[in-house]
Protein backbone atom coordinates (compact mmCIF):
# COMPACT_ATOMS: atom_id res chain seq x y z
CA UNK A 1 0.00 0.00 0.00
CA UNK A 2 1.14 3.65 -0.64
CA UNK A 3 2.43 4.60 2.99
CA UNK A 4 1.04 7.93 2.82
CA UNK A 5 -1.86 8.59 -0.02
CA UNK A 6 -3.79 4.56 -0.51
CA UNK A 7 -4.91 4.48 -4.15
CA UNK A 8 -8.54 3.70 -3.56
CA UNK A 9 -11.50 2.13 -5.59
CA UNK A 10 -14.58 4.79 -3.96
CA UNK A 11 -17.85 2.39 -3.48
CA UNK A 12 -19.78 3.55 -6.38
CA UNK A 13 -17.16 3.15 -9.05
CA UNK A 14 -17.63 -0.58 -8.42
CA UNK A 15 -21.49 -0.41 -8.21
CA UNK A 16 -23.97 -2.06 -5.77
CA UNK A 17 -24.63 -4.96 -7.19
CA UNK A 18 -21.96 -7.22 -5.85
CA UNK A 19 -20.66 -9.07 -3.18
CA UNK A 20 -18.23 -8.12 -0.61
CA UNK A 21 -15.46 -10.04 -1.13
CA UNK A 22 -15.53 -10.17 -4.96
CA UNK A 23 -15.11 -5.93 -4.83
CA UNK A 24 -12.36 -6.60 -2.59
CA UNK A 25 -11.19 -9.08 -4.77
CA UNK A 26 -11.89 -6.95 -8.00
CA UNK A 27 -10.19 -4.34 -6.12
CA UNK A 28 -6.71 -5.92 -5.38
CA UNK A 29 -6.31 -7.45 -8.63
CA UNK A 30 -6.50 -3.91 -10.29
CA UNK A 31 -3.74 -2.78 -8.09
CA UNK A 32 -5.90 -0.57 -6.07
CA UNK A 33 -4.61 0.19 -2.01
CA UNK A 34 -7.57 0.64 -0.64
CA UNK A 35 -11.48 0.22 -1.14
CA UNK A 36 -14.33 3.04 0.12
CA UNK A 37 -17.50 2.11 1.50
CA UNK A 38 -20.60 4.22 1.03
CA UNK A 39 -22.86 2.80 4.23
CA UNK A 40 -25.36 1.48 1.86
CA UNK A 41 -22.41 -1.13 0.77
CA UNK A 42 -21.61 -2.16 4.21
CA UNK A 43 -25.15 -2.80 5.09
CA UNK A 44 -24.74 -4.92 2.01
CA UNK A 45 -22.12 -6.65 3.47
CA UNK A 46 -23.89 -7.39 6.42
CA UNK A 47 -27.27 -8.74 4.89
CA UNK A 48 -25.33 -11.12 2.78
CA UNK A 49 -24.81 -12.79 6.32
CA UNK A 50 -21.45 -10.84 7.14
CA UNK A 51 -20.39 -9.88 10.41
CA UNK A 52 -17.91 -7.35 11.39
CA UNK A 53 -15.06 -10.45 11.78
CA UNK A 54 -16.24 -12.05 8.60
CA UNK A 55 -15.53 -8.65 7.03
CA UNK A 56 -12.43 -8.04 8.82
CA UNK A 57 -11.37 -11.14 7.83
CA UNK A 58 -11.92 -11.12 4.07
CA UNK A 59 -9.89 -7.64 3.58
CA UNK A 60 -7.05 -9.87 5.71
CA UNK A 61 -7.23 -12.45 3.53
CA UNK A 62 -6.77 -10.79 0.63
CA UNK A 63 -4.68 -7.90 2.20
CA UNK A 64 -7.00 -4.98 1.35
CA UNK A 65 -8.00 -2.02 3.78
CA UNK A 66 -10.98 0.14 3.92
CA UNK A 67 -9.62 4.02 3.52
CA UNK A 68 -12.83 6.29 2.59
CA UNK A 69 -16.09 5.97 4.72
CA UNK A 70 -19.15 7.64 2.93
CA UNK A 71 -21.90 9.52 2.74
CA UNK A 72 -23.40 11.66 5.21
CA UNK A 73 -26.31 13.88 3.65
CA UNK A 74 -29.20 16.20 5.22
CA UNK A 75 -27.28 17.29 7.70
CA UNK A 76 -27.91 20.71 7.41
CA UNK A 77 -31.87 20.17 8.25
CA UNK A 78 -33.74 21.43 11.60
CA UNK A 79 -35.07 18.27 11.82
CA UNK A 80 -33.28 14.98 10.66
CA UNK A 81 -35.04 11.52 10.17
CA UNK A 82 -34.27 8.95 12.28
CA UNK A 83 -32.79 7.30 8.85
CA UNK A 84 -30.60 9.95 8.23
CA UNK A 85 -29.11 9.76 12.17
CA UNK A 86 -28.96 6.40 11.72
CA UNK A 87 -26.57 6.49 8.44
CA UNK A 88 -24.51 8.83 10.29
CA UNK A 89 -24.21 7.35 12.99
CA UNK A 90 -23.05 4.04 10.62
CA UNK A 91 -19.88 5.87 9.36
CA UNK A 92 -18.83 6.86 12.66
CA UNK A 93 -18.93 2.72 13.36
CA UNK A 94 -17.41 2.39 9.86
CA UNK A 95 -14.83 4.47 10.91
CA UNK A 96 -13.84 2.62 14.22
CA UNK A 97 -14.11 -0.55 12.95
CA UNK A 98 -11.95 0.03 9.90
CA UNK A 99 -9.87 2.58 10.97
CA UNK A 100 -10.50 5.28 8.84
CA UNK A 101 -10.09 9.07 9.58
CA UNK A 102 -12.21 10.88 7.64
CA UNK A 103 -16.22 10.56 6.31
CA UNK A 104 -17.10 12.03 3.10
CA UNK A 105 -20.13 14.44 3.40
CA UNK A 106 -22.41 16.16 0.60
CA UNK A 107 -25.34 18.54 1.31
CA UNK A 108 -28.13 19.15 -1.70
CA UNK A 109 -29.76 21.49 0.24
CA UNK A 110 -29.19 24.95 -0.30
CA UNK A 111 -28.77 27.29 2.80
CA UNK A 112 -27.11 30.39 3.97
CA UNK A 113 -23.47 29.60 4.81
CA UNK A 114 -24.17 30.84 7.98
CA UNK A 115 -26.53 28.36 8.57
CA UNK A 116 -25.08 25.22 6.83
CA UNK A 117 -21.81 26.76 9.02
CA UNK A 118 -23.53 26.02 12.46
CA UNK A 119 -25.26 22.76 11.24
CA UNK A 120 -21.57 21.49 10.32
CA UNK A 121 -20.19 22.65 13.61
CA UNK A 122 -23.14 20.87 15.17
CA UNK A 123 -22.06 17.73 12.92
CA UNK A 124 -18.51 17.72 14.10
CA UNK A 125 -19.02 17.93 17.54
CA UNK A 126 -20.94 14.66 17.14
CA UNK A 127 -18.04 13.28 14.84
CA UNK A 128 -15.95 13.56 17.71
CA UNK A 129 -12.39 12.44 16.68
CA UNK A 130 -13.54 11.82 12.99
CA UNK A 131 -12.77 14.16 10.13
CA UNK A 132 -15.95 15.63 8.05
CA UNK A 133 -14.92 16.09 4.82
CA UNK A 134 -17.39 18.62 2.58
CA UNK A 135 -17.09 18.03 -0.63
CA UNK A 136 -18.54 20.84 -3.04
CA UNK A 137 -21.08 19.47 -5.72
CA UNK A 138 -21.89 21.79 -8.75
CA UNK A 139 -25.40 20.62 -8.47
CA UNK A 140 -25.66 20.44 -4.72
CA UNK A 141 -26.07 23.36 -2.09
CA UNK A 142 -22.24 23.96 -1.64
CA UNK A 143 -21.73 24.14 -5.35
CA UNK A 144 -17.91 24.95 -5.57
CA UNK A 145 -14.88 25.37 -3.74
CA UNK A 146 -15.95 29.02 -2.60
CA UNK A 147 -18.76 27.97 -0.29
CA UNK A 148 -17.36 24.88 0.39
CA UNK A 149 -14.54 26.72 1.92
CA UNK A 150 -17.11 29.75 3.79
CA UNK A 151 -18.50 27.03 5.48
CA UNK A 152 -15.30 25.22 6.83
CA UNK A 153 -13.88 28.29 7.97
CA UNK A 154 -17.40 29.26 9.38
CA UNK A 155 -17.68 26.46 11.21
CA UNK A 156 -14.54 27.06 13.44
CA UNK A 157 -13.99 23.43 14.09
CA UNK A 158 -10.84 21.65 13.35
CA UNK A 159 -12.40 18.45 12.05
CA UNK A 160 -14.51 20.22 9.24
CA UNK A 161 -11.89 19.90 6.16
CA UNK A 162 -12.89 19.91 2.13
CA UNK A 163 -12.82 16.92 -0.38
CA UNK A 164 -11.86 17.85 -3.70
CA UNK A 165 -13.43 15.72 -6.78
CA UNK A 166 -11.88 16.47 -10.37
CA UNK A 167 -15.42 16.43 -11.74
CA UNK A 168 -17.18 18.39 -9.58
CA UNK A 169 -14.50 20.62 -10.20
CA UNK A 170 -14.83 20.93 -13.77
CA UNK A 171 -18.31 20.78 -13.95
CA UNK A 172 -18.52 23.59 -11.56
CA UNK A 173 -16.19 25.87 -13.80
CA UNK A 174 -14.07 26.52 -11.89
CA UNK A 175 -10.26 26.49 -13.67
CA UNK A 176 -7.35 24.60 -12.83
CA UNK A 177 -5.63 27.17 -11.35
CA UNK A 178 -3.87 27.59 -7.44
CA UNK A 179 -6.50 30.41 -7.34
CA UNK A 180 -8.81 28.95 -6.90
CA UNK A 181 -7.38 27.55 -3.85
CA UNK A 182 -5.85 30.84 -2.60
CA UNK A 183 -7.46 31.35 0.82
CA UNK A 184 -7.90 27.63 1.43
CA UNK A 185 -5.05 26.00 3.49
CA UNK A 186 -3.48 23.11 2.34
CA UNK A 187 -4.06 20.71 5.60
CA UNK A 188 -7.49 21.70 5.61
CA UNK A 189 -8.14 19.29 2.52
CA UNK A 190 -8.49 16.01 3.61
CA UNK A 191 -8.67 13.59 0.80
CA UNK A 192 -9.43 14.14 -3.33
CA UNK A 193 -11.44 11.86 -5.95
CA UNK A 194 -10.18 11.80 -9.55
CA UNK A 195 -11.93 10.74 -12.57
CA UNK A 196 -12.41 12.45 -16.02
CA UNK A 197 -15.08 14.66 -18.13
CA UNK A 198 -16.67 14.76 -21.20
CA UNK A 199 -16.04 18.76 -22.39
CA UNK A 200 -19.90 19.11 -22.67
CA UNK A 201 -21.74 19.43 -19.97
CA UNK A 202 -25.25 17.64 -19.45
CA UNK A 203 -28.17 20.19 -19.13
CA UNK A 204 -27.80 22.16 -15.91
CA UNK A 205 -31.51 20.15 -14.89
CA UNK A 206 -29.71 16.60 -15.38
CA UNK A 207 -26.68 17.17 -14.40
CA UNK A 208 -26.85 15.35 -11.14
CA UNK A 209 -27.36 12.47 -13.68
CA UNK A 210 -24.31 12.73 -15.66
CA UNK A 211 -22.65 12.43 -11.99
CA UNK A 212 -23.84 9.01 -11.41
CA UNK A 213 -24.06 7.43 -14.55
CA UNK A 214 -21.51 8.83 -17.04
CA UNK A 215 -18.33 9.68 -15.85
CA UNK A 216 -14.80 8.87 -17.18
CA UNK A 217 -12.00 6.93 -16.08
CA UNK A 218 -8.80 9.09 -15.02
CA UNK A 219 -6.93 10.31 -17.87
CA UNK A 220 -3.09 12.16 -18.40
CA UNK A 221 -4.41 13.33 -21.87
CA UNK A 222 -7.36 14.17 -23.83
CA UNK A 223 -9.27 11.21 -25.45
CA UNK A 224 -13.13 10.49 -24.72
CA UNK A 225 -12.83 13.34 -22.45
CA UNK A 226 -11.15 16.40 -21.27
CA UNK A 227 -7.92 14.76 -20.13
CA UNK A 228 -7.72 16.89 -17.46
CA UNK A 229 -6.82 14.61 -14.78
CA UNK A 230 -3.01 14.88 -14.37
CA UNK A 231 -3.25 18.79 -14.76
CA UNK A 232 -5.48 18.32 -11.66
CA UNK A 233 -3.30 16.75 -10.12
CA UNK A 234 -0.61 18.93 -10.82
CA UNK A 235 -1.61 21.66 -8.93
CA UNK A 236 -3.51 19.74 -6.13
CA UNK A 237 0.32 18.68 -5.36
CA UNK A 238 1.59 22.48 -5.86
CA UNK A 239 -0.66 23.34 -3.70
CA UNK A 240 0.92 20.84 -1.01
CA UNK A 241 -2.22 18.84 0.08
CA UNK A 242 -1.63 15.67 1.56
CA UNK A 243 -4.89 13.72 0.96
CA UNK A 244 -5.61 10.66 3.24
CA UNK A 245 -6.68 8.64 -0.01
CA UNK A 246 -6.34 9.27 -3.50
CA UNK A 247 -9.95 8.05 -4.51
CA UNK A 248 -10.60 6.94 -7.95
CA UNK A 249 -14.84 7.35 -8.00
CA UNK A 250 -15.73 7.10 -11.85
CA UNK A 251 -19.14 6.50 -11.64
CA UNK A 252 -20.39 4.81 -14.98
CA UNK A 253 -22.88 2.78 -16.86
CA UNK A 254 -20.45 2.18 -19.54
CA UNK A 255 -17.43 0.97 -17.72
CA UNK A 256 -19.29 -0.90 -14.59
CA UNK A 257 -21.60 -2.86 -17.53
CA UNK A 258 -17.96 -4.68 -18.70
CA UNK A 259 -18.05 -6.52 -14.85
CA UNK A 260 -16.61 -4.85 -11.74
CA UNK A 261 -13.16 -6.60 -12.35
CA UNK A 262 -12.84 -4.75 -15.53
CA UNK A 263 -13.91 -1.82 -14.14
CA UNK A 264 -11.69 -1.90 -11.72
CA UNK A 265 -8.42 -2.35 -14.19
CA UNK A 266 -9.46 0.25 -16.48
CA UNK A 267 -10.25 2.78 -13.30
CA UNK A 268 -6.87 2.22 -11.93
CA UNK A 269 -5.13 1.96 -14.90
CA UNK A 270 -6.23 5.44 -15.42
CA UNK A 271 -5.45 6.65 -12.28
CA UNK A 272 -2.10 5.44 -12.44
CA UNK A 273 -0.81 6.99 -15.48
CA UNK A 274 -2.02 9.93 -14.67
CA UNK A 275 -0.28 9.92 -10.99
CA UNK A 276 2.87 8.82 -13.15
CA UNK A 277 2.85 12.26 -15.24
CA UNK A 278 1.71 14.23 -12.42
CA UNK A 279 2.37 13.46 -8.98
CA UNK A 280 4.65 9.81 -9.22
CA UNK A 281 5.32 9.75 -5.54
CA UNK A 282 2.18 8.62 -5.07
CA UNK A 283 2.66 5.08 -6.33
CA UNK A 284 5.39 4.73 -4.40
CA UNK A 285 5.50 2.17 -1.49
Amino acid sequence: MSKQYPITVSSWTLGDQCKFEDRVIAAKEAGYDGIGLRAETYVDALNEGLFDEDILAILDKHDMKVTEVEYIVQWAEDNRSYEQKYKEQMCFHMCELFNVKQINCGLMENYSVEHTAQKLKELCHRAGKYIIGVEPMPYSGIPDVAKGWAVVEASGCDNAMLILDTWHWMKAHQPIDLSVLKDVPADKVVSIQINDVWERDYAKSILRDESMHDRLAPAAVPGPGLGCTAEWLKMIKAKGIKPNAVGVEVISDAILAKGIKEAAKETFDGAKAALAEAWPEVLED
